[in-house]
């Protein structure tokens, strides 16, 4: 299954392309929309998600509400969409992809800054939602959370987070979607003080995947390993500096006896997606040789402050290599929520292609 995106933050909308989307699944608008709306909220976020409320038009590969086998195009209108009055820009900001790219493909900073926004996450988001959905008809459950803002940890207890419905009721109550809504008013005071000081906020998100069965992906070929293909998905994400799955890089302080699962059989469980293979712990994170060995799949992300920061950084005019401020549009405090969204929505999309190439 293969997804491309086309279109600009500020352009009419992003236009999605899904191929190799199996035919005869039951599609629900509604629920992709409701994936949408998650993405736009969060406490932290900009000015720009009060304008306009996503929604998503599907143009092709839909017949009487399922999944024809044809491309599946997905349209998220821009309401709020005014890219040819924009003021040029000739300022790159640290931290996006201005300055490499206006040089890299020889144009203005604006056309730039616009492609590589994190709008375009948006239909990457309503994919998502349309893999979940595939999933769902086949037992598995995908769902993303925040570990941490700004240093500040939220983590449970590892027995609280063996169940997806544990887990989604307890991330539901959370304007931060941590699984500790206890902590969001303290949580909300760090956001209103870091935007009183005029800077932002990053994170760590984390995702769980229940239900997949046992070998997906491969060992054969380097560029076929699941934990790869999931690792290039989330960090193609605007904003991500790191990956780790399972135990992560504290696997690298851990004794090998400690570090690795024992494998157990339980009978009872033969029929389920881990065929009775059991293990006392998952520092693997479900991913064992590249493949997915029936236990809960585990992938973390560091997300990285947003850098449109209202205290502008230094920059070079491009026209006369001066130093300058950098110049400021409207941005967001702490999209490390929204974040959780889009990569909970990416991993999605990785599994059901590893599923169709299975």
């Amino acid at each position: 299954m293969n997804y491309k995106t086309a279109g600009e933050s500020h352009g009419q909308g992003i236009l999605a392309l899904i191929e190799g989307f199996p035919a005869g699944v039951s599609i629900n608008i509604d629920g992709i929309n409701a994936e949408l709306q998650r993405r736009q909220g969060g406490y932290g976020r900009g000015g720009r998600q009060k304008l306009e409320t996503d929604t998503v038009e599907i143009l092709t590969g839909i017949w009487r509400g399922q999944s024809s086998g044809a491309p599946i195009t997905l349209w998220i209108k821009n309401r709020d969409f005014r890219i040819d009055k924009a003021p040029d820009v000739f300022q790159p900001r640290p931290g996006h992809a201005d300055l490499a790219g206006s040089i890299k493909y020889g144009e203005p900073i604006r056309p730039i800054l616009e492609r590589s926004s994190a709008r375009e996450t948006a239909g990457r988001v309503a994919a998502g939602a349309l893999a979940k959905q595939y999933l769902a008809a086949r037992g598995i459950s995908v769902i993303g959370f925040v570990k941490n803002i700004g240093g500040f940890l939220t983590d449970v207890p590892e027995d609280t987070l063996l169940d997806y419905a544990a887990v989604l009721q307890r991330r539901s109550q959370s304007v931060f979607y941590t699984l500790h809504p206890e902590h969001d008013e303290r949580l909300k005071a760090e956001v209103d003080r870091t935007a009183a000081d005029g800077d932002t906020l990053g994170g760590i998100i984390e995702v769980r995947v229940f239900g997949a069965p046992i070998g997906l992906g491969s060992c054969m070929q380097w560029d076929a390993k699941l934990d790869g293909k999931l690792a290039q998905a989330v960090m193609s994400v605007q904003a991500q500096k790191g990956v780790e799955i399972g135990l992560g890089f504290a696997a690298a302080s851990t004794p090998g006896s400690q570090m690795h699962d024992p494998i157990e059989y339980d009978a009872a469980l033969a029929e389920t997606s881990c065929q009775g293979f059991t293990r006392p712990t998952n520092n693997a994170g479900g991913i064992e040789g590249g493949m997915s060995n029936g236990q809960p799949i585990i992938i973390r992300s560091a997300m990285k402050p947003i850098p449109t920061l209202q205290k502008p950084l230094g920059s070079v005019d491009l026209r006369t290599k001066e130093n300058v401020p950098t110049f400021y549009e409207r941005s967001d405090v702490c999209a490390v929520p929204a974040g959780s969204v889009v990569i909970e929505n990416a991993v999605a999309l990785t599994i059901a292609a590893a599923i169709l190439e299975t």
